[in-house]
């Protein structure tokens, strides 16, 4: 199974993710959105940064049980409430993940999100190749 990342030059440049992702493979993860939430449904964290980084070891908790790596989630979808600190966002999902995973991704400014505190909200895609894991 292989990946091509595609950021053509006629389009603005595309920091810390792809504009798009081309694969080929036999299995789609498709991950609900993940939050800042520990085992007892606690809001973990105050501040974008520390609950970006809480999502993601959730997802990394729930892709780890789904057989899937960082380097097979081609899609990222982030709900925020605080649209205008992406660079804290993108820093802070790399601290997890590395820079060298940049799946497309869309960011979108949000109201809220389900529980009173939560600021971000990240949902994924993957595709595994069936063969090879």
């Amino acid at each position: 199974m292989s990946f091509q990342h595609m950021n053509p030059e006629n389009v603005h440049p595309a920091p810390g993710f792809s504009h798009a992702v081309i694969s080929r493979g036999s299995r789609l993860v498709h991950f609900a959105g993940q939050v800042a939430l520990d085992s007892e449904l606690n809001v973990v964290g105050t501040d974008v940064a520390s609950q970006t980084v809480a999502a993601m070891r959730n997802l990394e908790i729930v892709a780890t049980a789904a057989g899937v790596r960082w380097d097979q989630i081609v899609r990222r979808t982030i709900y925020t409430t605080t649209p205008g600190e992406y660079a804290q966002i993108t820093d802070a999902i790399h601290t997890v993940t590395g820079p060298e995973h940049q799946p497309a991704q869309t960011i979108v400014g949000i109201t809220g999100l389900a529980i009173e505190g939560l600021l971000i909200e990240i949902e994924c895609t993957a595709v595994v190749d069936e063969e090879r894991g």
